[in-house]
């Protein structure tokens, strides 16, 4: 939550924490893997632990590990490379954001939502689940036609991956307007907020009987009100003229006009492609205008009919009739190509819906990828529209995501270029084509794919362009190539050139590029990997491991994790390789190691045989110290070990969910939440977990309401624990912080565990501080370290500092560090206790151990900008900003660029900090400021 009396905002958040602007680990900013502290102490630092918990190898097997693995081959600096990212990635990401956000605000409400979208690609590549949902969302909330809604909402839907849940249908409305299946077939712009609710669980479903036939008996004509017969074949269908002639103008012009019809009783409707019941439906909807009497064989020859005689009340109500009827894959196959060729809009777009929201499972479905896939589908599709190439950018992202080298996928890239119509439309399906062809090792391809989207002005599809000529054996022109780039941006130096170039490089080049390449971005992961590997060639394992541990501290892969493990093969220390293999298939559960040789399970299976087996009391003693002592690896793998041997227990899945949000695996983290809901053994429980994912999605209100709904079924911690936390997730006056007490003490109540109650206990302190109640909050903090809560520590240090103790505060932070196995935040905090010297340091450890933590570049800045040393000022955000675009430092950048009478690019910086939050005040107000002066 934010508290009222708010400290420092510039520190990060924790995991389901009150207060987290004050608490020991980062959840957004990267942060939190088992192997903090020190670096040069991470190897030593690991024996200890597994001697001190008795995780000794097995001696008593014939054949080691090492043995039964080493024969597939350690890994070698020559077969590592780095991937190319399937991201657009300009080399100006700065003014490139700002310029999204000077056409999001000039633009027409028309092309709003294809802005938004653009938008959604150029953010992908920061990885921030939660900024890409709300541009799909805006997307969404000013989509105008059919289509667009129809896959924008579908987009929503799958990214919170609702077909996880047992007892969810895909046609099921969540109660969100902007993922609801009947808001998004309704025309026109949508002026609803993202959080309102839709009317579908207050409004009756529409029942459809299809199984009643036409009382003709009742609805015809009778014979003395007829005065017009239609003869087709042998069958005379009596209609009242004047009723026919209503349905449209052609008809009432053939009725009632210069036609020979107008003046006979008998007219052949023989070759008009009606049968005699479609025409007796014809005859009973003119009285009627209703369809509910009809089978949809019949209401497909009204909507023939209806297009043409031009009947466009008829037409529009057989659409909506025949849209309401597609409900599963099987009847939308059928359906769509009756909608497609009666161009049916409503009815096209619903079936298009069925088979959205079954994805990705309709993926797999052989007729859908045949209609999707096939060299025709774009000329099918025509009348989609704009929104083709938003449908086929769905489809591909789905289809990457589930097979990267499918046939379908690049058949689905294929439709997505031929759909393309913008620069930056063309230059994703290429540069995407690019990647998956080059993983498919179809090197010519892929070249042209890559030459393609660089000529078209994406500069990183040039390093694609590189790779394919090495893949094809020209190194040299490779070189030369990413050389040329280094020469042509030297003004502006970028990471993956350098990392790119290292590939053609040799020598003690190849590792000054890798290490200019970390210096420009260090979140860039095969540096890492080729100096840790460059160091096992050497046979200096322990040095590997401790290169490795240095991006594992701040950004979790699952191919670092795998290559830390393989070194720990070779060292031997099985117990520590069994520990990333297990938070490895806890972030991936079906990975396979060794290069797709050997499944991470049997990996499990072959090491479990060396280290000593714990039972279900040592599981929990293990996790509780690991919990403990910010060990968020170790406690992963702990979990993983637990819920092998009893994979449905909801509670060990949550803990799962709670530990991958530490790590920013927010992915994985919902779906072991869901994974905990589908578990459940209690409904009380289900509306918790339930509550959770709301929360974790950005729907506070909702999971406040479960929280409410499961205490009045049964008082439980966790139900407490969220309703407390959503409470609090705002602004609090005084009655609402007493109320939050109550709460936790409600949930302290309840039983659980140490952990939690841990937590509960520093949350509880949190809210007494913004109290003013420091005796309480101490008394709170001190509790919960007793029960070895060590983030408590930092709860502790805040109070003492409140109370001009700072030596106190300094020593509780001191203890913090040396207790927290990740303590890049403890060090942060830390210097806010000491001289600035000392501070200094302290921050200088923390970008050391995790650069991507963006207050000590702010505080470095701001420390140079009260030195008069503006250049240096904005240099110290400059080289941050390409890897960590943050918000708050591209607003502390224009303030400085502000304050040096640069307007220009302090607008500049405004415009991008916007882009990613157009709500942010400060910045809206500097903006307005810079805007005024510019001008003058």
């Amino acid at each position: 939550m934010r508290s009222f009396k708010l400290i420092d905002r510039y520190k990060s958040t924790q995991v389901h924490a009150l207060n987290p602007q004050n608490t020991a680990v980062s959840s957004t900013t990267g942060g939190g893997a088992a192997t903090g502290g020190k670096l040069n102490h991470h190897h030593n630092q690991d024996n200890h632990r597994i001697n001190s918990t008795g995780l000794k190898p097995n001696k008593t097997n014939s054949i080691s590990v090492t043995e039964l693995l080493l024969p597939y081959g350690l890994p070698t600096t020559d077969i590592i490379e780095p991937p190319i990212d399937p991201h657009l990635k300009p080399i100006k990401f700065v003014e490139s954001l700002a310029d999204l956000y000077r056409r999001l605000e000039n633009c027409s409400v028309f092309d709003k939502s294809s802005i938004c979208l653009e938008q959604y690609s150029l953010l992908r590549s920061l990885g921030d689940p939660k900024l890409l949902r709300r541009c799909l969302q805006t997307a969404r909330q000013h989509a105008v036609d059919v289509y667009s809604k129809v896959v924008l909402s579908a987009w929503l839907r799958f990214e919170r991956r609702e077909d996880e849940l047992e007892g969810m249908l895909s046609m099921d409305c969540s109660g969100h307007i902007f993922e609801c299946p009947k808001a998004a077939l309704v025309n026109g712009c949508d002026r609803n907020s993202v959080h309102d609710h839709c009317q579908c669980c207050q409004d009756p479903p529409q029942v459809f009987d299809m199984d009643i036939s036409m009382k003709y008996d009742e609805c015809s004509t009778a014979e003395e009100d007829s005065n017009v017969c239609f003869c087709i074949g042998n069958e005379e269908i009596r209609c009242v003229r004047y009723k026919i002639a209503a349905l449209s103008s052609p008809l009432e012009a053939m009725l009632y006009g210069n036609f020979v019809e107008s003046r006979r009783d008998k007219i052949n409707f023989s070759h008009n492609e009606i049968s005699g019941d479609g025409m007796r439906a014809v005859e009973v909807y003119s009285q009627t205008r209703r369809l509910d009497l009809f089978c949809p064989e019949i209401v497909l020859e009204l909507l023939s009919f209806a297009n043409m005689f031009c009947c466009e009340q008829m037409k529009s109500a057989c659409d909506a009739y025949l849209a309401s009827m597609a409900c599963d894959i099987e009847d939308a196959l059928i359906l769509i190509d009756y909608g497609l060729e009666e161009t049916a809009n409503l009815l096209v777009a619903s079936c298009l819906q069925v088979v959205l929201r079954e994805l990705p499972s309709s993926l797999y479905n052989r007729k859908i990828m045949k209609f999707f896939c096939s060299s025709e589908a774009r000329e099918r599709l025509a009348m989609v529209g704009r929104a083709s190439f938003l449908l086929y950018y769905f489809l591909s992202q789905v289809a990457m995501e589930e097979n990267m080298v499918s046939n379908t996928t690049v058949m689905l890239l294929e439709r997505l270029g031929e759909c393309a119509t913008e620069r930056w439309q063309k230059v994703l399906a290429m540069h995407q084509l690019g990647c998956v062809m080059l993983e498919r090792k179809e090197y010519k391809n892929a070249q042209c794919c890559f030459e393609a989207a660089a000529e078209a002005g994406h500069v990183y599809s040039m390093a694609g362009v590189a790779r394919t000529k090495y893949k094809q054996g020209h190194q040299y022109s490779a070189y030369k190539l990413m050389d040329s780039l280094i020469s042509e941006y030297n003004y502006k130096p970028v990471g993956w050139i350098y990392q790119e170039r290292s590939l053609y490089n040799v020598g003690l080049k190849k590792i000054l590029d890798l290490n200019t390449a970390t210096e420009l971005d260090p979140t860039l992961s095969f540096p890492y990997k080729y100096r840790a590997l460059s160091m096992l060639e050497e046979n200096q394992i322990g040095a590997s491991i401790s290169e490795i541990n240095k991006i594992i501290g701040f950004k979790l892969s699952p191919d670092c994790i795998e290559l830390r493990a393989w070194f720990f093969i070779a060292l031997e220390d099985y117990a520590n390789a069994l520990r990333d293999t297990r938070a490895l298939l806890t972030l991936e559960p079906n990975y396979k190691m060794f290069q797709g040789k050997v499944s991470g399970d049997h990996l499990v299976e072959v090491l479990g045989q060396h280290v000593q087996q714990w039972s279900l009391a040592d599981c929990w003693m293990q996790l509780y110290d690991r919990w403990s002592s910010v060990d968020d690896i170790g406690s992963l793998a702990v979990i993983h070990q637990m819920l092998a041997n009893d994979p449905g227990k909801s509670l060990l899945l949550f803990r799962q969910s709670l530990l991958l949000l530490r790590l920013n695996c927010q992915k994985a983290a919902l779906h072991s939440l869901r994974l905990a809901r589908n578990h459940s053994s209690s409904e009380h429980e289900r509306l918790v977990y339930e509550g959770w994912i709301l929360y974790d999605t950005g729907h506070r209100e909702e999971a406040l309401s479960k929280a409410e709904e499961s205490i009045s079924i049964q008082r439980s911690f966790e139900a407490f624990f969220l309703k407390s936390y959503a409470l609090a997730d705002t602004s609090m006056d005084h009655e609402s912080s007493s109320y939050v007490i109550e709460l936790l003490k409600e949930a302290l109540k309840c039983p659980s565990d140490g952990l939690r109650k841990g937590q509960a206990l520093n949350n509880l302190g949190s809210i007494y501080v913004d109290c003013g109640k420091l005796d309480e909050a101490a008394e709170c903090y001190m509790n919960a370290i007793d029960i070895k809560h060590t983030r408590a520590h930092q709860g502790l240090a805040r109070v003492y500092h409140l109370k001009d103790q700072r030596g106190l505060a300094y020593h509780e932070m001191t203890k913090l560090i040396e207790k927290a196995q990740n303590s890049a935040s403890a060090y942060e905090k830390r210097s806010e206790y000491c001289d600035r010297e000392m501070a200094k340091n302290d921050l200088n450890m923390a970008t050391q151990l995790d650069p991507l933590r963006t207050y000590p570049y702010r505080y470095r800045a701001a420390v140079l900008m009260d030195d008069q040393k503006e250049t240096a000022a904005v240099e110290e955000l400059t080289k941050a900003i390409p890897f960590k675009p943050d918000l708050q430092m591209l607003h502390l950048r224009a303030a400085f660029h502000e304050s040096m009478g640069d307007f220009t690019s302090a607008l500049q910086d405004c415009e991008a900090a916007l882009c990613l939050d157009p709500n942010h005040k400060d910045t809206l107000i500097l903006y307005h400021r810079a805007q005024n002066q510019a001008t003058n």
